[in-house]
């Protein structure tokens, strides 16, 4: 009770002053008690799903959250994509009552993949829902095959967690078939869109036996049909299949014959909302609710969080490694329109101080007539404008984030895309959020 009580209030406070609060709610909460995320957890009545992988965690996680209470059930989920231990402990703390009890009959966690290994002993979850593993922050994490490693490991030492993986993603699919556990696939079938030849493509060599891996086609990255000639590995046999999947300024396609339409841009959003689907249909739910849920689902959190300042459609959208860069990109090329684009990169430790990574994006695509301006700010505005630079794209430096929006919003064309990598979300969407409660 001492435990929930100060995490309680420090959220509170934090709140009051402004700052997300959420890591520091968790910290005094173990702190006091040590055991609270396993005395808690525990108290879940139907099941505990962890969503892993490095791209899509925290729209997958939420829209999962949505889906379930779409079907009436209450659940606990760590909205704010706050993902390393205090954070979870936090979304836990702050949804129990103040006598310690918490009424949940599902929890939906998103975990990093790195803090899995002090999650998931003391939450022990019945369902992984994994994404996609690309590389990222190489600094923190290291080459992916340690990423793959810890997966491997905490699969290991849940052996009734079932898996929910994305069978489109070699090395996603490897880890669930190898763990032993029983796993659940979804993915996409058929060909849908047109993968870039450029780009960069992790996993290339067979996990299995090492022979390099061939594809019948690509969706985008890894992603796609792929077999080794060698040894017979394959993508399996897909259990939540997207067919028919249209691109364009929404997205559709079908699953299990429901017809499903979202009001989104980016294909890689189809992955989110299927995974989403698989989890709420591997909990035992028909699913019969899951598009009145997607019709009243709002991302927030600044994952094509949108808002409007002066007349000026904004969307913001994280973008913090080269595969996940691309589809950004790739989204905002969809819109055919006039358009400004503020692209805001930090090195803070959260983002990893290594950001050779730029150099892996396809910007080049961004050289298009219908791009009237590209503003780079953040710490490392000066690196992304040499990045910029050779590939024969001029930009406007402006290292303050507040004074590039104030003066897109001012001069622009009326519709602006902001493209933030991970310590700059939150300040950048406070920003934003700020601008738009101005008085015009």
């Amino acid at each position: 009770m001492l435990a929930v009580s100060a995490a309680k209030l420090a959220g509170y406070v934090c709140k009051k002053l402004g700052r997300q609060g959420v890591t520091w709610a968790g910290k005094i909460a173990l702190t006091i008690c040590p055991d609270i995320l396993e005395r808690l957890s525990s108290q879940v009545r139907k099941g505990i799903f962890a969503t892993c992988g490095t791209n899509g965690k925290t729209t997958t996680n939420n829209m999962l959250c949505a889906a379930l209470e779409a079907e009436g059930q209450k659940v606990v989920c760590n909205h704010t994509g706050s993902n390393m231990l205090n954070g979870v402990v936090a979304a836990f703390v702050l949804a129990a009552k103040w006598n310690g009890k918490l009424d949940a009959d599902y929890a939906c966690i998103e975990a990093d993949e790195a803090s899995t290994r002090h999650i998931f002993p003391r939450i022990k979850p019945d369902y992984m829902l994994l994404t996609n593993l690309f590389r990222d922050q190489l600094d923190r994490y290291g080459e992916i095959d340690i990423t793959m490693n810890i997966l491997e490991e905490m699969m290991r030492k849940v052996p009734d967690m079932k898996i929910i993986v994305n069978g489109d993603d070699a090395l996603s699919a490897y880890l669930a078939i190898d763990s032993g556990n029983e796993y659940i696939t979804y993915g996409i079938s058929r060909p849908a869109v047109r993968s870039a030849a450029s780009e960069i493509r992790e996993g290339r060599f067979c996990k299995c036996c090492g022979e390099r891996l061939k594809y019948n086609f690509y969706h985008y990255s890894q992603l796609g049909d792929y077999y080794c000639p060698k040894c017979g590995f394959a993508r399996p046999d897909l259990k939540y299949d997207a067919q028919d999947v249209k691109v364009g300024d929404q997205l559709e396609f079908q699953v299990e014959n429901k017809h499903i339409v979202a009001n989104y841009k980016g294909f890689y959003n189809v992955y989110n909302i299927l995974a989403a689907y698989a989890g709420a249909r591997t909990a035992g739910f028909q699913a019969d609710h899951f598009q009145d849920m997607l019709n009243n689902f709002n991302p927030e959190n600044g994952r094509m969080e949108q808002f409007r300042i002066k007349g000026t459609g904004i969307i913001l959208n994280l973008a913090k490694n080269p595969a996940g860069f691309n589809q950004n990109i790739s989204a905002v090329m969809q819109d055919t329109s006039p358009k400004d684009i503020i692209i805001v990169i930090n090195d803070n430790a959260q983002d990893g101080t290594d950001i050779s990574w730029l150099w892996d994006v396809d910007f080049d695509l961004l050289s298009d007539e219908s791009i009237k301006s590209i503003t780079v700010s953040g710490i490392r505005c000066q690196d992304m404008r040499l990045r910029l630079k050779y590939v024969d794209i001029s930009s406007i430096l402006e290292g303050d984030v507040e004074k590039a929006i104030r003066d897109r919003t001012n001069d622009g064309v009326g519709n602006l895309y902001v493209l933030v990598n991970y310590t700059a979300l939150f300040s950048t969407r406070n920003i934003l959020k700020r601008l738009e409660g101005e008085k015009s």
